[in-house]
């Protein structure tokens, strides 16, 4: 038979060689079956053996593994049993307590703590299986008194079957993390106050476009009104001279001349045409200000049906009357057109896209804007284009982020169209920009039809 570990002999050939002479027979071959029993049981043990060695190495250097990390971590980590009494603890737990590990071990952690803090640390040891992490705010007793405060974070310790073991406890000095809280709210405080003042900025921007819009709307009714009005006074003091001559019973031939020389024929004639034409200009102030009323914004989610070809040709002819050179305006806009949605918002939309799209044909030879709307199932869309040099390349995608501009600096926020697409999206619609292949670009406003 053949040898094992290093070529000892085996048991069956030791035994078998030493057996006398009566055990032949069954007797002889039962006894070698029970040796080779044994041999094989022999060789398992020294496997095992083997193995066992392998393990014990393979957890060695585990365990040299976790120990290194748990020392390396910069919070501290205090393990404790149920009752309390601490079972280890990393380095950074020995710097802030100032004692040795070995002295801190079994010591009772709440003897560690400040009085004030020990009922916390009491509930966190009795609490049961599953549990979750604990947030506590303590200070712990050390060597040079009481330590700053620690934000600790405390989980549960328990066996497989779920019984409580005792408590884990990690955490840093406090100071550190309100230092880091306090520099990031400082920081997002004077973010929003910049976009705070940037977004009210974009407001008055709007608000001015809007005054000057409708300053120029009311200019030339508000002067023909004035214009006969004055010229109705001078008719006053006219018409008041010829009937005073007739009330005080003048001579007839009086009468005549005051008629000629006052030209009274003319002036009745003319008045209806003045009449009218203050009229005229007061239906037009009238309707400016009617315009104005619905720009109000309704109450919050209120949606109304709104006439689309009535507030773009306003929103274009304001927004064209707040800019000093001429541009040729093109229409193309369904009849009956409405969307569901607020004028107001819909009305500020339009005003923004006219606006940059005057912007974009400025120094153009020949500027033209064309407005275009139409049905496409359940939407209304409008296109606003310019034949200006078009949106720059790899921009488009930008350009409806917040405080993003192509404009001079002072003469955008880089909100206007970050507004328009918001209120595009709250209404249940899109807005979206391109490049026309024949040049300028092109803003697509699409939203729920009435």
């Amino acid at each position: 038979m053949r040898s094992d570990r290093g070529g000892r002999e085996s048991l069956i050939d030791r035994v078998g060689s030493q057996l006398p002479s009566p055990f032949a027979g069954d007797q002889e071959a039962a006894w070698i079956e029970v040796i080779r029993k044994m041999d094989e049981v022999y060789a398992d043990l020294l496997r095992y053996e083997t193995d066992l060695e392998d393990k014990n190495a393979a957890l060695e250097e585990a365990q040299a593994f976790i120990s290194s990390v748990i020392e390396s971590v910069s919070d501290i980590l205090i393990v404790c049993d149920r009752h309390g009494s601490i079972l280890q603890v990393n380095p950074a737990a020995v710097r802030l307590l100032g004692d040795s590990a070995g002295t801190l071990l079994h010591r009772s952690l709440t003897d560690l703590v400040d009085p004030a803090d020990r009922a916390r640390i009491d509930a966190l040891l009795q609490a049961q299986c599953p549990s979750e992490i604990s947030n506590l705010e303590i200070r712990f007793v050390t060597e040079r008194g009481l330590s700053d405060l620690y934000a600790i974070n405390g989980a549960t310790r328990c066996d497989p079957a779920g019984h409580r073991l005792g408590a884990v406890l990690t955490g840093r000095p406090i100071g550190e993390l309100r230092r880091a809280y306090e520099a990031l709210h400082a920081a997002h405080s004077e973010l929003q106050h910049a976009q705070r003042q940037l977004v009210e900025q974009e407001k008055m921007a709007s608000l001015g476009r809007l005054v000057a819009g409708v300053a120029h709307e009311l200019n030339n009714p508000i002067s023909f009104i004035y214009g006969n009005i004055h010229t109705l006074d001078r008719y006053r003091d006219r018409m008041s001279a010829y009937l005073g001559a007739i009330h005080r019973g003048a001579e007839p031939a009086e009468i005549e001349r005051l008629r000629r020389d006052l030209k009274i024929d003319a002036l009745l004639a003319d008045y209806g045409s003045l009449i009218e034409g203050t009229l005229e200009g007061a239906m037009r102030v009238a309707d400016v200000v009617k315009n104005l009323r619905r720009l109000s914004f309704p109450k919050s989610g209120e949606s109304l049906r709104v006439d689309v070809d009535r507030v773009v040709r306003t929103a274009v002819r304001w927004a064209a009357r707040a800019k000093p050179h001429h541009v040729d305006f093109a229409f193309e806009i369904a009849p009956e057109l409405a969307i569901l949605g607020n004028e107001g918002q819909f009305h500020q939309i339009i005003v923004n896209l006219v606006d940059n799209a005057l912007d974009a044909v400025r120094g153009q030879s020949a500027p033209r804007i064309e407005i275009a709307a139409r049905r496409g199932g359940d939407q209304i869309v409008i296109t606003v284009s310019d034949n200006g040099a078009g949106l720059p390349d790899g921009l488009i995608d930008k350009i409806f982020e917040p405080f993003f501009t192509t404009k001079p600096v002072g003469e955008g926020t880089g909100l206007g169209l970050w507004i328009s697409y918001g209120i595009a999206r709250e209404h249940g619609g899109t807005l979206a920009a391109a490049n026309r292949n024949g040049g300028g670009a092109v803003f697509t406003l699409a939203l729920p039809a009435a």
